[in-house]
C-alpha cells in the first residue's frame, strides 16, 4: 500500500508536466495488468457570485445543454416538453468535455431528473447538480487537472466555490499514476502552487487510518457562509464502502464474454451494450440495492461495471473491476439514511469481499439525524456484522449453505474520524472477513444493536 512519503513529492522517473498546463494531463499509460479499482473524488459546491445572480437562473433546454445520449428522464420541463436546467446542470455539453478531458475520461450517458444530471464515464462517473458537482473517477486518470477549469466553467454562470473537497484510498498501485497524482504529498503541492487555485483554495489536508495499511486521504478547502443566529446545519452525508478481493462466482458475472454479444441482426451495438449491462445488472443483484431508483448501467469490454442510480435528490453509485489478483466493487450514496446498516450489510452480502473499507463524510446535522450508528463508533476493534450468504465461497469452506444458512462475520479492526473545518466529521473503518465463512451456526460476538439492524432488512 502506499505510504505517505516525505519529500521529495515526486516518483523518480515520472515524466512531470506544468503545474498551470492543464490541458495537457501527461502521458498515457499502456494497461498493466492491474487496473486501479478505487477513485479519487472530487465534490464541489458552489454559490451565487453577489451581483450574478441572473446568470445562475439563467435556464437552458435539454438540447442546448447536452447532446449526449439520455437513456431517460423525470426533468422540470417547460412549455413543449424540453427540458429546463440552471445553473450548472445549464453548462453545453463542450464544456462538460473539457473537464472530463482534463481528467482524461469521456461521458458515455446522461441519466436526468427533475433535481440533476448523472452521466456515466469511461472512467466512474460524473454528478451534476444545479449548484454542486460531483466527479468520480478512477485508473490512472489525473482529476485534480479539472478543478481550475470547473471553478472558471462555475464564473460562467454566476457561481463561485463554497466547498470542495478532495478524498481517495490509497492506492494499490502507485506507480502507475500520473502527474499530479504520485502521492497525496504532490496533489497537496500541486493545489497550493497552482497559479490559478492557490489563492481560491485555501485548505487543508488529512490522512485517516495506519498508514501502514488502508488508509483515507482527505482534502477540504472550506469558504462556506455559515448559517446565521437560527442555527440551521445542512444534513449533507456521504458513505463509500469499496469492496476488495470479491467472490469469483460474482466477479464472472462482470465478464462481457459470459453474455451473447448479439442476439439478432437487427441488435445495433449500443442496444447490445445497454442488454448485457441490464443482464449484469440483474444477475449481479444490483438492482435490489437500489429499489425505487432509475438506474443507468455500463458493462465494458473484456471485463468491468458502472452504475449509476437516481432517487429524487440522491444518487448511487457502482464501479466494479472483476480482475482476479486485483478484484474490486464500490458503492456510494448520498441518500440521507437514519440507518445505513441494512444497506451496508445488502452491499456486502452481494460481493462477499475478503476486505472492505468503509467511509463517511458528514455534516454535522447530518450527524444529528443518523443518532446512534454502531458501526461509526465505539472502540476502534470491537464491532463484527453478520452477513448472511445463500452460498459459501468455496476458497473458504468446501460447503455450500442450504437455504441462507450461511453465515461471514466481518470485524473492523480500526476505525478513525476526525473532525474538519467547522462542522463536517470524517469517519473510516477497516473491516476484515474473521475466520472465513460457516454454515448454520450464530453470530455470537456480533454486536447487539448491528445484529437487531441487519437483521431487519433480511426479514
Amino acid at each position: 500500500p502506499e505510504l505517505h512519503p516525505p519529500p521529495p513529492l515526486v516518483h523518480l522517473g515520472q515524466p512531470q508536466a506544468p503545474h498551470d498546463d492543464d490541458e495537457h494531463s501527461g502521458e498515457i499509460r499502456e494497461y498493466s495488468g492491474v487496473f486501479e479499482g478505487p477513485e479519487k473524488t472530487l465534490e464541489v459546491v458552489f454559490r451565487r457570485i453577489p451581483g450574478l445572480e441572473h446568470l445562475s437562473d439563467l435556464a437552458a433546454s435539454d438540447d442546448e445543454a447536452s447532446s449526449v445520449a439520455s437513456v431517460g428522464s423525470d426533468p422540470i420541463s417547460k412549455p413543449g416538453g424540453a427540458v429546463v436546467r440552471t445553473g450548472l446542470r445549464a453548462l453545453p455539453h463542450v464544456d462538460l468535455d473539457t473537464i472530463c478531458a482534463r481528467a482524461r475520461c469521456t461521458i458515455l450517458s446522461r441519466l436526468s431528473n427533475r433535481f440533476l444530471d448523472a452521466y456515466v464515464l469511461s472512467e466512474s462517473s460524473l454528478f451534476v447538480y444545479p449548484r454542486m458537482i460531483v466527479l468520480k473517477t478512477c485508473g490512472t486518470t489525473t482529476l485534480l487537472r479539472c478543478v481550475a477549469a470547473l471553478i472558471e466553467l462555475g464564473r460562467k454562470v454566476g457561481l463561485e466555490v463554497d466547498w470542495l473537497g478532495y478524498s481517495r484510498k490509497n492506492f494499490s498501485f502507485p506507480g502507475d499514476q500520473a502527474f499530479p497524482h504520485g502521492s497525496f504529498h504532490q496533489e497537496m503541492e500541486y493545489l497550493c502552487s497552482h497559479r490559478t487555485l492557490c489563492e481560491r483554495l485555501d485548505g487543508n489536508g488529512y490522512t485517516l487510518g495506519p498508514v501502514t495499511g488502508d488508509h483515507w486521504f482527505v482534502f477540504v478547502a472550506d469558504s462556506t457562509r455559515r448559517a446565521t443566529a437560527d442555527g440551521d446545519h445542512d444534513a449533507d452525508r456521504v458513505l463509500n464502502i469499496m469492496m476488495f478481493d470479491i467472490d469469483q462466482d460474482v466477479a464472472q458475472k462482470f465478464y462481457y464474454d459470459k453474455y451473447d454479444a448479439r442476439i439478432g441482426p437487427d441488435e445495433t451495438e449500443e442496444e447490445a451494450v445497454r442488454r448485457v449491462s441490464d443482464e449484469q445488472t440483474k444477475a449481479a443483484g444490483i438492482d435490489a440495492l437500489v429499489p425505487g431508483a432509475r438506474i443507468d448501467a455500463r458493462a465494458f469490454e473484456p471485463c468491468g461495471y458502472s452504475m449509476n442510480a437516481l432517487l429524487f435528490h440522491s444518487y448511487s453509485t457502482m464501479h466494479i473491476t472483476p480482475e482476479e489478483g486485483s478484484s474490486y466493487a464500490s458503492f456510494e450514496t448520498n441518500q440521507k439514511l437514519r440507518n445505513y446498516a441494512p444497506l451496508i450489510g445488502n452491499v456486502v452480502r452481494t460481493f462477499q469481499p475478503r476486505r472492505f473499507v468503509m467511509t463517511l463524510m458528514a455534516d454535522e446535522g447530518g450527524l444529528d439525524e443518523m443518532g446512534c450508528n454502531p458501526l461509526f463508533a465505539g472502540n476502534a476493534s470491537d464491532k463484527r456484522i453478520a452477513v448472511p450468504f445463500a452460498k459459501v465461497d468455496s476458497v473458504a469452506m468446501s460447503s455450500t449453505s442450504v437455504g441462507g444458512g450461511g453465515m461471514a462475520s466481518y470485524r473492523r479492526k480500526d476505525l478513525a474520524s476526525i473532525k474538519v473545518e467547522d462542522d463536517q466529521t470524517c469517519i473510516m473503518g477497516n473491516w476484515v472477513l474473521e475466520g472465513g465463512f460457516r454454515v448454520g451456526g450464530t453470530d455470537d460476538g456480533v454486536d447487539s444493536l448491528v445484529r437487531e439492524t441487519l437483521d431487519s432488512s433480511w426479514r
